[in-house]
């Protein structure tokens, strides 16, 4: 087949793999207090062990607030924004921009591979990095890491071919600094960069077009620079990672999600390898395995894997979102090793056997990730971990009923907020709602405190933040004096069928209100998942 007509078959499978069914999967943990966030965009994800600036300064909020967030450069809320704002507050929209960038990652391997190997390389790796369900998995959720890995590639990319003409340096600097806007950890690539350059390209150190590419990443990356400055001058400590960075320990963010999991390095070097294997496929893994020998034959491959590898066990902890950057390099490697066997004898036998890996490759990202449940035993057939980050468990089945019954309508009562910029923004929705002609309708949605959070922040406290609808847990509503003031009050309380709080956590306050229903008559609407179970009981009275 024509070399360009096998890309464009790559990219296809590689599109295949990424946007069907990408709102399948419900939203829960990191993607969640991103989404929220950025939807505003808004730093304020209701953390009362975390306040951010705005809680901080309320309501006084000083103009550089808006140039960054507490805990993340702004890149990705910024994206995801703009793409909520095209298609709509839903999974679909702020998932998309990872499909997307996670096609265009395999675009970028292709021409990287082309340029540390040959053409056939770039093809075999870009090919790998479509199928393997480790950046498949990690292009279908709305986290930070599709969008590293892209603005790794892109750096990557411009620093290879400004070895071969320097004029790239600058649009190196360029996507240096907006791999820096999307997150802290792509700062990995100045000392990849820095060591190659110092072994192999030393008198680049002189070149003017090195500097000015420098200047260029400071600069996309100056809104994070002014808004740390300004919240150390303001408040006496720099955002949350950088604080954490030089152990500045700020009293007022009492938790460190994120931190508190790292555990120790000899837990993050012991946890490296069994993470691995949780998070690919066996068998990229053990091919991965077989080409590690020929690391030797190109020093930058070998450099960008090994500072990887060190700075995952080091500093930032094994995780499987963390553990995703690793893939495209793991994926150059078994394509060099592929190349070197397809120069061997038996072509055919060693082609085939080539094509076996793809299609099994394929197949298990299909199973841990498209279809709604996987099937067979993990880790043989599909990823666990890959695919426990967006289950199926029932959440987005409760948000579409919501949505249906809160469709064409405006809160008729809405609660005081405790902050003024929260104020305004129901301020802002209610004055479009009431331009719009939408029904003023009396409700509140009651939530049973066991509720897991991340969830209960998407399709429950979003609805209050951003739209003004009453949302309040069984406990808060127990004590609220003007129940009466709504003629329609649901009752949602999740089922064991989903993930709720902590043991430690659990009330029986939901327990007993339910409870209370039940003597009172009233019957239940149940959501059901798209296995047919019970994820969640809804009363209406």
């Amino acid at each position: 087949m024509n070399k360009k007509y096998l890309l464009i078959s790559i990219l296809i499978i590689a599109a295949l793999l990424r946007f069907w069914g990408l709102q399948n999967g419900d939203p829960r943990g990191d993607e969640v207090f991103y989404s929220f966030r950025a939807i505003g965009p808004l730093d304020f994800d209701n953390a009362p062990a975390q306040p951010t600036p705005l809680e901080l300064m309320n309501p006084n909020t000083p103009w550089w607030t808006s140039l960054s967030f507490h805990d993340h450069p702004p890149l990705v809320f910024w994206i995801q924004y703009a793409f909520m704002g095209i298609f709509g507050e839903n999974v679909f929209a702020f998932r998309l921009p990872s499909a997307i960038l996670g096609v265009a990652s395999v675009y970028f391997l292709y021409l990287i591979g082309s340029l540390l190997f040959s053409r056939r390389v770039g093809l075999l790796s870009a090919a790998l990095l479509a199928v393997t369900v480790n950046n498949v998995f990690i292009s279908r959720v709305g986290l930070q890491e599709s969008y590293v890995i892209f603005f790794t590639l892109l750096a990557v990319y411009f620093f290879l071919k400004a070895l071969r003409e320097d004029k790239y340096l600058i649009w190196m600097g360029v996507a240096l600094g907006l791999a820096f806007l999307t997150k802290y950890t792509t700062f990995i690539l100045i000392p990849i960069f820095l060591t190659y350059l110092l072994f192999f390209k030393r008198d680049y150190f002189r070149n003017a077009k090195l500097w000015f590419g420098a200047l260029a990443a400071i600069l996309i990356f100056s809104p994070v620079i002014i808004y740390n400055i300004m919240l150390y001058k303001t408040l006496g400590h720099f955002d949350f990672q950088f604080s954490y960075v030089f152990g500045q320990d700020p009293e007022v963010w009492k938790s460190a999600p994120g931190k508190e999991e790292v555990g120790s390095l000899m837990d993050r070097a012991r946890n490296f390898i069994p993470a691995l294997i949780s998070s690919n496929s066996w068998l990229f893994l053990a091919i991965f395995g077989f080409s590690i020998p020929f690391f030797r034959r190109n020093k930058f491959l070998l450099i960008s894997t090994a500072f990887l590898i060190i700075w995952i066990i080091l500093f930032i902890g094994p995780t499987v979102r963390f553990l995703t950057i690793l893939a495209p390099f793991m994926a150059l490697s078994i394509a060099f090793l592929f190349e070197i066997l397809l120069n061997l004898p038996k072509k055919k036998i060693i082609f085939l056997g080539i094509c076996a890996i793809f299609a099994f490759e394929i197949f298990y990202s299909i199973n841990s990730q498209i279809i709604y449940y996987p099937t067979g035993s993990a880790p043989w057939i599909f990823s666990e971990k890959a695919r426990y980050e967006n289950y199926n468990w029932g959440y987005n089945e409760l948000g579409k009923f919501l949505n249906e019954e809160l469709k064409g309508k405006m809160p008729a009562v809405s609660f005081k907020m405790r902050h003024k910029f929260l104020s305004d923004i129901q301020e802002e929705f209610l004055t479009k709602a009431r331009k719009q002609e939408l029904q003023p309708y009396s409700a509140i949605i009651i939530y049973d405190q066991n509720t897991l959070n991340t969830p209960q922040l998407w399709f429950l406290d979003r609805l209050q933040i951003y739209h003004g609808w009453p949302v309040i847990n069984t406990e808060t509503y127990s004590a609220l004096p003007n129940k009466n003031a709504f003629e329609n009050k649901y009752f949602i309380t999740p089922t064991d069928k989903v993930p709720l709080k902590k043991e430690t956590k659990l009330t029986m306050v939901g327990y007993l209100f339910e409870q209370k229903l039940l003597k009172e008559s009233i019957a239940s609407q149940s959501i059901l998942n798209k296995r047919g179970e019970e994820a969640f009981r809804i009363y209406r009275f």
